[in-house]
C-alpha cells in the first residue's frame, strides 16, 4: 500500500519537519522541567515557576535559498565597508557578538503555572493497576430521576405519561369516540323521517360533548423531574509507613517526606478523594498525625512487622478493599530484628499485597559514598527475596534530595513495564 500525503505545506515549511520539531521541543521542555525539579523543594515544585531551554535546536525548520553570489546595494549604510562579511539570515545575536560585545542569549526562558509544571513532570507516568473499585464516598453532585412535574422544559416532556393521563381523563369523562359518531352518521344516511331527526340530534350532542372534552388537556401534560443527589467518586487511601528508631536521622526522614508528598500529589491527580494514614514504628507501631510522624521523638528497637500489622488492622476496620484503592509506601534505613524477618514477610505476602494497588519500599541512607549504603540491609534482603518469588514490590535506595524525583519516576516506569509484560 502506498500513501501519498497531498496536504498543502505552510509557506516555506514541511509538515514532516514541523512534527519532528514539535516532538523535539516537547522533549526539551520536559527535560528542563525534570532537571529544574531536582533542585527544588516539593512546595516550590507545586508552584510551577521559570524554566529555560537552550536556544539551539528550537528553531522551526523552513526552506530558504542557499549559495550563489548576490550583489547588494545598501543605501545609507553606516556599519559595513567593502570586504566585510555579512552575517547569514537567522543567525543568533549570541553568535554575532564577540567576547564582551553586545547582548547575547543562549537560553529561552518562560514561566509555567503549577498545573502546567506538574502535567509536564508526570506526563509519561501512569498509576499502576489503576482499577476502579466500588465507590462509596460521595463528594460531587449528580442528577437523579425524581418523578414527574406539571411544568418544566419541553426537552423533559414525558410523552408516554402525558398520553396515559389524557386517555384516563377521556375515559373517566366518557368522551364520545369518533367510531361511535361515524357509526351513527352512517345509520342516519340510510333512514328517514322521525328516526333520522333523532339520530341527527344525538350526533350533534355527541360532537358538542367531544368538543368540550379535548383530546389533550393542559392538566394532562407531565415533565420528567430531576434532583441533584450526591454522586460517588473514586477514592484512595495512602499509607505512609516509616521507621522512627534512633538509627533514622533527620536527613533520612526528610528524604522520606519528600517521596510521600510527591506520591500524594500523584494520587490526587487521579482520585478526587485521597486519605493519608501515617504509621510510625520502632519495636511497636502507632497511627499518628503528620507532625508527630516526622518530628515526634521516639526510641526503641526496630520491628517492621509491627507497622505491617497496624496497617492490616486499619484496612480491615476502616478501609474495605472493595471500596478503596489502597497504596502504601514504606521508608526505612533497612534495620530490622533478625527474628522479625519471617513474620514481616508473611504479613506482607498474605495480608498487605493482596489488597494493595501499589507497594513501594524506599531505603534511605546518609550518603551514597557511605559503605553501608551499598551493602544490603536485612529489610532489603527480605524484600528482594519476596520480589524474586513474584511479589509486586517496588524497591529503591535514596541518599540525597536530588534523587527523590528521578527515583519516583523510575519506580512507576518500572512498575508500568512489568504490568505490560506478557
Amino acid at each position: 500500500m502506498h500513501i501519498i500525503d497531498r496536504r498543502l505545506n505552510p509557506g516555506g515549511k514541511s509538515l514532516e519537519n514541523r512534527q519532528r520539531f514539535l516532538r523535539r521541543a516537547k522533549a526539551q521542555v520536559q527535560g528542563a522541567v525534570k532537571k529544574s525539579s531536582q533542585d527544588r523543594d516539593i512546595k516550590d515544585v507545586l508552584e510551577g515557576g521559570e524554566i529555560s531551554i537552550p536556544l539551539e535546536g528550537i528553531g522551526e525548520p523552513h526552506f530558504r535559498r542557499e549559495g550563489g553570489t548576490r550583489d547588494l546595494v545598501l543605501p545609507g549604510n553606516k556599519k559595513f565597508v567593502e570586504g566585510d562579511i555579512l552575517p547569514r539570515s537567522g543567525e543568533s545575536s549570541a553568535s554575532r557578538s564577540g567576547p564582551g560585545e553586545g547582548d547575547s542569549e543562549d537560553a529561552f526562558r518562560f514561566v509555567l503555572s503549577r498545573d502546567e509544571f506538574v502535567d509536564l513532570f508526570l506526563d509519561d507516568l501512569e498509576l499502576p493497576d489503576l482499577a476502579k473499585r466500588k465507590l462509596a464516598e460521595a463528594e460531587s453532585d449528580g442528577l437523579h430521576r425524581a418523578g414527574y412535574a406539571t411544568s418544566g422544559s419541553p426537552a423533559n416532556l414525558s410523552v408516554s405519561r402525558t398520553v396515559a393521563r389524557a386517555l384516563a381523563r377521556r375515559v373517566a369523562l366518557r368522551r364520545p369516540r369518533p367510531e361511535v359518531i361515524a357509526q351513527l352518521e352512517a345509520e342516519s344516511a340510510e333512514c328517514d323521517g322521525p328516526r333520522r331527526s333523532e339520530l341527527m340530534a344525538e350526533i350533534a350532542a355527541l360532537k358538542a360533548k367531544a368538543r368540550r372534552i379535548p383530546f389533550i388537556d393542559p392538566i394532562d401534560i407531565r415533565y420528567r423531574r430531576f434532583e441533584p443527589i450526591p454522586k460517588p467518586v473514586a477514592q484512595a487511601v495512602m499509607f505512609c509507613l516509616m521507621d522512627v528508631s534512633g538509627s533514622m536521622s533527620e536527613h533520612m526522614k526528610d528524604l522520606a517526606k519528600r517521596f510521600y508528598m510527591l506520591l500524594y500529589v500523584f494520587l490526587t491527580r487521579r482520585y478526587q478523594h485521597v486519605e493519608i494514614i501515617f504509621i510510625r514504628h520502632t519495636d511497636r507501631a502507632e497511627e499518628v498525625d503528620e507532625q508527630t510522624f516526622f518530628y515526634g521523638p521516639a526510641s526503641g528497637g526496630t520491628l517492621v512487622s509491627s507497622a505491617l500489622q497496624a496497617m492490616h488492622d486499619i484496612v480491615r476496620s476502616r478501609f474495605r478493599p472493595a471500596d478503596w484503592n489502597i497504596y502504601a509506601a514504606q521508608a526505612s534505613d533497612g534495620d530490622n530484628s533478625v527474628s522479625d524477618g519471617e513474620v514481616a514477610g508473611r504479613l506482607l505476602m498474605e495480608k498487605i499485597l493482596p489488597v494493595s494497588q501499589f507497594f513501594a519500599y524506599l531505603e534511605v541512607g546518609e550518603a551514597a559514598s557511605n559503605p553501608f549504603y551499598m551493602s544490603e540491609s536485612s529489610v532489603w534482603t527480605l524484600y528482594q527475596r519476596l520480589r524474586a518469588g513474584g511479589a509486586p514490590l517496588s524497591m529503591r535506595k535514596v541518599s540525597a534530595r536530588n534523587q527523590i524525583f528521578p527515583v519516583f519516576h523510575d519506580l512507576f516506569q518500572r512498575r508500568r513495564a512489568q504490568e505490560k509484560a506478557p
